[in-house]
């Protein structure tokens, strides 16, 4: 199988901005909730339609996974549009190329287990390194039969899986739990899933888990429980056997990759709406204008969308960040252009990311002279007078726009690899041009 290399390609100068930036900014499809969508659109009977649902490289490469599990998934222009009902490949072997993305790589291997004949799974150097070993020792635990802890590895398919009650270690990824779930109505009987370890990260994932398993259909009972405490019963996950069904459904805007747009807004003292921010919502997202106003801005619901105003300064954050890790970078671009220190905590498990976030940020926002410390948990920053550089986002998404932000303020920095932007917003550098034009 073949992954995905870089290439060397000209640095992408990040624009400064000459005025308070003004702009309302319409971002793609939740990442996640298009995810989440297309595994259960296959699993369902009958055909889905996703309306506004994000085409990025993550979700061409779950539209590809799902297509090697014998999945029809088309595009008519508007929507994906998949023929639930995961095929019978006749013992066929296939083959998931998994990229860097970690819901295909956590989402697919159990479903790969319903059925028949053997699946290889592979992806980028990155993600051979990623954790994968909670999930498949859980998946052998219910009856399926897997080749190898970490990628490359292999499902052997037998067209049915038992099912059943397994305990997870998912403080390294809430996506481990996740992708047992997603699965679950398609075992005999059904899956119960326990965390055991330490502190879950990125709670409001598994939230937005099961309030899309209800939706398609699927019995889904949960116990918070507390995994701090050994004598008491640990956060548990129950989804019963059945039918799912398919539906015609709306992806919400992806609040995450909302972040730098925003975060624009705070750093020059402008104002960036977001259209169509949902009211009520399971991304984890939601947490950022009350994160961004901790740090001096105005943000309001308006009819408009998500409205937010720089304020009069840019303030340090000490917050937790356990519950909305994706915003992490964003937000540490805000912080080495604050006026007071800031500490960021609780996100240990982005070590584990599309690269070491916590490691990245510090060493390459270190060579514009951000003083920026890792910690146990997470980030400590301090004010520091600041300079051009050339920036590597080492395959990373979410570093390649932090370093946007940081460069609406700081003259002379450069990105290497600008297109990795493209595994959550395909036309981010057009993006950030109309944002600054308009």
């Amino acid at each position: 199988m073949t992954t995905a290399t870089r290439t060397p390609a000209d640095p992408w100068p990040a624009p400064t901005a000459r005025d308070p930036v003004r702009a309302v900014v319409a971002v793609p499809g939740s990442k996640s909730g298009t995810n989440r969508a297309l595994a259960l659109a296959a699993a369902a009977d009958g055909v889905s339609r996703l309306r506004g649902a994000l085409r990025s490289r993550d979700t061409l490469l779950m539209a590809g996974a799902l297509r090697a599990l014998g999945v029809g998934i088309d595009h008519d222009g508007s929507a994906w549009v998949v023929r639930g009902g995961l095929g019978r490949r006749d013992g066929t072997p296939a083959a998931v190329d998994c990229g860097n993305a970690g819901t295909v790589a956590r989402f697919t291997p159990a479903l790969a287990a319903l059925t028949d004949g053997d699946v290889t799974f592979d992806g980028d150097p990155r993600m051979r390194q990623r954790p994968l070993t909670p999930l498949l020792t859980a998946l052998r635990g219910l009856g399926a039969v897997v080749d190898g802890d970490t990628m490359p590895l292999v499902v052997h398919g037998r067209g049915g899986i038992a099912g059943g009650a397994v305990t997870v270690d998912a403080s390294d990824s809430s996506q481990l739990i996740s992708g047992l779930l997603l699965a679950a109505p398609g075992y005999d009987e059904g899956v119960e899933v326990s965390h055991v370890g330490g502190r879950l990260p990125s709670g409001p994932y598994l939230d937005m888990t099961v309030t899309d398993l209800r939706a398609a259909g699927a019995t889904v009972e949960t116990e918070p429980g507390d995994p701090a405490d050994p004598a008491g019963r640990p956060p548990t996950w129950r989804v019963s056997p059945g039918r799912l069904r398919a539906y015609d459904r709306a992806i919400e805007p992806d609040l995450n990759s909302a972040a730098p747009f925003l975060a624009a807004a705070v750093a020059t003292g402008g104002d960036v709406t977001i259209p169509d921010w949902p009211t009520v919502t399971t991304q984890p997202g939601r947490m950022l204008p009350g994160l961004l106003e901790a740090m001096g801005a105005h943000a309001e619901l308006t009819p408009q969308g998500l409205r937010v105003r720089g304020g009069a300064g840019l303030h340090g954050l000490d917050a937790d960040l356990g519950d909305v890790g994706e915003a992490a970078p964003v937000l540490t671009a805000l912080a080495v252009l604050a006026d007071s220190p800031s500490r960021l905590r609780g996100i240990a498990h982005l070590r584990l990311q599309e690269t070491d976030r916590l490691g990245a940020l510090a060493d390459q926002l270190g060579r514009l002279g951000a003083d920026i410390s890792v910690t146990e948990d997470g980030l400590a920053i301090r004010p520091a007078p600041l300079r051009g550089a050339r920036l590597d986002p080492l395959a990373d998404h979410r570093l390649a726009m932090t370093y946007a932000v940081v460069g609406l303020r700081v003259p002379g920095i450069t990105v290497d690899d600008i297109a990795t932007t493209g595994k959550t917003v395909p036309e981010f550098p057009a993006m950030w041009a109309a944002m600054l034009a308009a």
